[in-house]
């Protein structure tokens, strides 16, 4: 038994939220939670925690986990500030790395280099002789080099989304990433985990949904994480991203959906999320679907039926047009009253849409940090979208107002793991209608992600019986000036009642800390 004292422990608990001054910890689940101590308690070890703020561990409702630690074992160009620094960063981590077939990074973006433009595979072919791919910061198209681009298959080269100067876009983009990822050794993911999940840590999460699936072939790397992310310290939800009901089922997975094979359209920064009107830069461009209503249809009757949690990525508001039809006709089919299907980003939508929603009780996965995101900033958006349309991005108080669970999320790596940056930015939205509450975001980070996986009665608030994961934060989120919300630290997390520490773990460790705690440990998964 520890005893956590002085301190403001906020409890996050959806209909009765309280701040008290101490908590009581045993066997990794919390004891007691209030202000006077019980005496019962005299003997017990005493931790003072100096006045700090202490929230339940922080929840991320989007992230293509796997995809992040892989680029943090690679490198991420998001934060050059030119084509020239970003061809040193390649150089050197080529030069670093003389055995990778294949070079590939992660986060090149028009607006954060003085040249204001993409590379281009000429610009590519100056930096390495080896096949190079870079990500587009969006994570929905990438730019190649030519020993790239004459290694793939005629089907992508000739696809209409593949470009002369090295740009993949649409299924060009998936198929190529497909042929790119098919000859990577998945066991090179396996080295970046630990290192992923403490990047996690330091930002306070304790629990992640991630969507996985991306074109390693037989899914070796669905196959690993399930096996393997139970010996990582947090807790880890994972979306598989196919449109395979047997696949999932087979498998023993419950979710299914994310990105990729469940991207019903493409993203603003590549100018193919699917609008109902055209872009305001291109009177004959309304984004792409990738799928026909009756195919998302399909799909989704499916997998409601065999009982899957489903999430589906729909940026543009045609993509959540389709989305919806799409959920209505799946719970028409096959009613179930707490399905809690997910809606993932639902950044451009009606307060028709929302109803629909609302009445449907579907969550959605927002990105608050997309409000404020550098790499595609409000000035681009608001000369692709408009004035009216780009007010209208993100409307998470008419989302919160009709009852709908929202929670928040990075998708990683498209924005780094932040939710105290997420939080941030869902209070100072420039919408003024769709700002939120301090508490409102912090339990868009804390009690939503545990409901929208069925943990909410084992985490996601500070309630005595569930498991005590926590964050230990520099300032009170709910009584700081909202514009310094982004100054608070995280200064420790405790998973399971113990104070995180970073061990580097490889394979075989990862495998036997899996085991054992599936064996001994299942109440903490």
């Amino acid at each position: 038994m520890k005893i956590y004292k002085n301190a403001q422990f906020i409890t996050c608990e959806p209909d009765n939220n309280q701040t008290y001054s101490a908590m009581a910890v045993d066997k990794g689940h919390i004891a007691w939670i209030g202000n006077e101590i019980p005496e019962s308690y005299a003997k017990a070890k005493t931790i003072d925690l100096a006045g700090a703020a202490v929230t339940p561990a922080f929840g991320d409702t989007h992230m293509h986990f796997e995809s992040f630690c892989m680029f943090a074992n690679t490198f991420f160009v998001m934060d050059v500030a030119s084509l020239d620094e970003m061809g040193e960063v390649v150089k050197t981590y080529a030069d670093s790395h003389p055995k990778d077939k294949v070079l590939i990074g992660f986060g090149c973006s028009a607006h954060t280099v003085k040249e204001k433009r993409l590379p281009t595979r000429a610009d590519m072919d100056k930096w390495t002789d080896r096949p190079l791919l870079i990500v587009k910061y969006d994570g929905h198209a990438a730019v190649i080099n030519t020993p790239l681009l004459d290694s793939l298959s005629e089907d992508v080269k000739k696809d209409p989304g593949c470009h002369s100067d090295g740009w993949l876009y649409q299924n060009a983009f998936f198929n190529g990433v497909n042929e790119v990822t098919g000859r990577i050794p998945a066991l090179s993911i396996v080295s970046g985990l630990s290192n992923g999940a403490d990047a996690l840590a330091k930002a306070g999460i304790g629990t992640a949904h991630c969507v996985e699936g991306v074109g390693f072939p037989k899914d070796m790397d669905v196959d690993m994480f399930k096996v393997l992310s139970p010996g990582l310290p947090q807790a880890y939800r994972m979306f598989f991203q196919t449109m395979d009901v047997g696949a999932v089922l087979r498998r023993g997975l419950t979710r299914i959906g994310g990105c990729f094979k469940l991207a019903l359209d493409g993203c603003f920064g590549s100018e193919d999320a699917a609008l109902v009107e055209p872009y305001a830069n291109d009177p004959k461009n309304k984004g792409m679907l990738y799928y026909t209503q009756e195919q998302v249809n399909h799909f989704a009757i499916l997998a409601n039926r065999a009982g899957l949690q489903i999430a589906m990525h729909a940026i543009g508001d045609a993509a959540v047009e389709q989305a919806v039809t799409a959920y209505e006709a799946a719970l028409a089919d096959c009613p179930r009253e707490d399905h809690r299907h997910v809606l993932i980003h639902c950044c451009l939508c009606t307060d028709k849409q929302l109803d629909r929603l609302a009445a449907m009780k579907i969550s959605i996965a927002a990105q608050a940090p997309f409000i404020y995101w550098k790499q595609e900033p409000d000035a681009y958006l608001r000369g692709l979208l408009g004035d009216k349309r780009n007010n209208s991005l993100n409307p998470l108080k008419s989302m919160l107002k009709r009852g709908l669970v929202v929670g928040d999320g990075s998708d990683a790596p498209t924005t780094f793991p932040n939710p105290i940056y997420g939080m941030y930015c869902a209070v100072n939205h420039p919408n003024l209608s769709e700002r939120i509450s301090p508490l409102e975001a912090l339990m868009m980070r804390t009690f939503a992600p545990a409901y929208m996986t069925f943990d909410e009665a084992v985490r996601g608030s500070l309630t005595p019986g569930k498991i005590a994961d926590f964050v230990v934060l520099s300032d009170n989120p709910l009584t700081i000036k909202p514009e310094k919300i982004n100054d608070i630290k995280v200064q420790d997390l405790y998973l399971k009642g113990v104070k995180y520490q970073f061990k580097p773990t490889g394979a075989l460790g990862l495998l036997a800390r899996s085991l054992a705690k599936q064996w001994f440990n299942k109440a903490y998964i």
